[in-house]
């Protein structure tokens, strides 16, 4: 997969299918635009496109405001957003780099400038509540219009349900915040993680007793607190840890985000290494300790709770596996 960090060049524009929007989380609603996208581009013998955009356009807006509660929080970073959109077919992706310029195209220059000579768009699907241009003013309506002038073809895909339920990024991000992780993989068609490579720490976690190892969260994840988790990559099997995704206020005040998993009775060293992890079970609320013998102490009682989460786990499978 081929991905633009704004519009291609010249020479690597080619026709495409495409589709557009943020795409967090990449959910069944998403995947199956993406499907649609895929199918069109196979029919047609053009490239399966997807245009994205960095920031989120209401994070963009929320900074201008000063004023983040108005961004939405991530479900996923942009290197887990780019691996689902290749998983699922797409040749292509423009990552947009949404600005003042971008955000005051009209409709009619979104559509020449980014469409048609930008893009080469010759198939396009969006969602039936597409909306484009400076303060939104464009529709599927025009867009249709637009596609009959410039000589595009558009389609609309209807709101994707769980049954009464719309799937969307708002509900994958309010199951997140809840830790309702099945009704999350629900919504995604697959349990949810957080992929990353192992960066360095302060190596507090060491001289407490639970080394861990840590992956930097560069936005507001939609989830914070302790967690039950396995890591992916490290073995052939995902190995059993716990974790903590959040700013760490017992020990630092700068409001870096930064995920921290303990791997019970690991101990090699993985700095750089990719590894992904993937959230079974919330123990509880991220908290700020008076001190660090309070806050061991409490790592020790979450990770007695994950152990045992485990141990059970193990028992009902070779319950279902003597059956």
């Amino acid at each position: 997969m081929k991905v633009f960090r704004g519009l291609p060049n010249a020479a690597a524009r080619a026709p495409c299918a495409l589709t557009i929007g943020n795409f967090d989380g990449v959910h069944l609603g998403h995947q199956a635009l993406l499907a649609q996208v895929r199918a069109a581009a196979d029919r047609l013998g053009l490239e399966a496109a997807v245009m994205t955009f960095e920031p989120h356009p209401r994070e963009f807006f929320a900074r201008k405001a000063r004023d983040m509660s108005k961004a939405p929080p991530r479900i996923a970073n942009l290197r887990d957003k780019l691996k689902s959109l290749e998983d699922h077919g797409i040749d292509r992706v423009i990552v947009e780099h949404f600005s003042d310029h971008f955000a005051a195209l009209t409709p009619e220059q979104f559509t020449r400038d980014v469409l048609v000579d930008g893009l080469h768009v010759k198939w396009l699907m969006v969602g039936d509540d597409f909306c484009y241009g400076a303060r939104r003013a464009g529709n599927v309506q025009m867009l249709m219009e637009a596609g009959r002038e410039y000589g595009f073809h558009v389609e609309a895909l209807p709101t994707v349900m769980n049954g009464a339920s719309r799937i969307s990024s708002s509900a994958v991000r309010a199951a997140l915040a809840e830790g309702d992780f099945p009704h999350a993989e629900q919504l995604l068609g697959h349990p949810y993680s957080i992929s990353g490579h192992v960066i360095h720490g302060q190596k507090l976690g060491r001289t407490l007793g639970f080394p861990t190892l840590n992956l930097r969260v560069p936005h507001r994840p939609a989830l914070s607190g302790i967690f039950i988790v396995q890591v992916h990559g490290l073995a052939e099997t995902p190995l059993p840890a716990v974790a903590s995704l959040g700013v760490r206020p017992t020990v630092e005040d700068s409001g870096r985000v930064l995920l921290e998993v303990h791997i019970f009775d690991f101990a090699r060293q993985c700095y750089g290494e990719a590894v992904r992890v993937e959230f079974l079970h919330k123990i509880r609320d991220e908290e700020k300790f008076i001190d660090l013998p309070t806050l061991t102490a409490a790592i020790q009682r979450d990770s007695d709770q994950a152990r045992a989460f485990f141990t059970e786990r193990s028992g009902a499978v070779n319950a279902t596996d003597r059956i």
